[in-house]
């Protein structure tokens, strides 16, 4: 792995979940992790209120924009050591093969844009999975990646998500 790590955060629309872990982990690493965004099936623009959420959180929205995954398979995209899927369907997705093969995990959560209802509680579902993020992003900034072998790693990144359980509901 490289002295600043590459992080990719994939989800299917890059709309809301990966589009807050990459700016959360560029924000919180302070250099030594680039995180990057993509989606399966991106939309093609970031949701509102993920938009209103950084803005809320005082994170810079600079350079932020859905795109799909394909953009990290080409010869001269920046090579992943990290890759993290944040969606709670991705691992029914056919995740692709990257080259360099990097440490994997997946990180399932709800989507809050899919939370009905008026809009004070889809901003509540935005919070949450804002705070899910965060609160993970920075267990996984917590660990000692330069001396960890390759099997603990794994194990620890893996078990992130199930330290910090998301609590969004989808229910009106």
């Amino acid at each position: 792995m490289s002295e600043v790590y590459n992080v990719l955060f994939s989800c299917t629309g890059n709309s809301a979940r990966s589009i807050m872990a990459e700016a959360l982990m560029n924000h919180w690493s302070k250099g030594r992790f680039k995180a990057y965004s993509a989606g399966f099936n991106p939309r093609g623009e970031i949701h509102p209120m993920t938009l209103e959420q950084l803005r809320r959180a005082s994170l810079s929205t600079e350079g932020l924009r859905s795109k799909s995954w394909e953009e990290f398979q080409t010869p001269d995209a920046p090579r992943m050591d990290f890759v993290i899927t944040v969606c709670d369907d991705a691992l029914d997705q056919g995740c692709p093969l990257w080259p360099g093969q990097p440490m994997t995990a997946h990180w399932g959560m709800s989507d809050p844009a899919k939370v009905e209802g008026d809009e004070a509680k889809q901003m509540a579902a935005f919070r949450e999975a804002f705070r899910v993020l965060d609160t993970r992003i920075k267990l996984f900034l917590s660990l000692p990646i330069a001396t960890l072998d390759h099997m603990r790693l794994q194990h620890d990144v893996d078990e992130i998500a199930e330290k910090v359980p998301e609590q969004i509901s989808t229910q009106v």
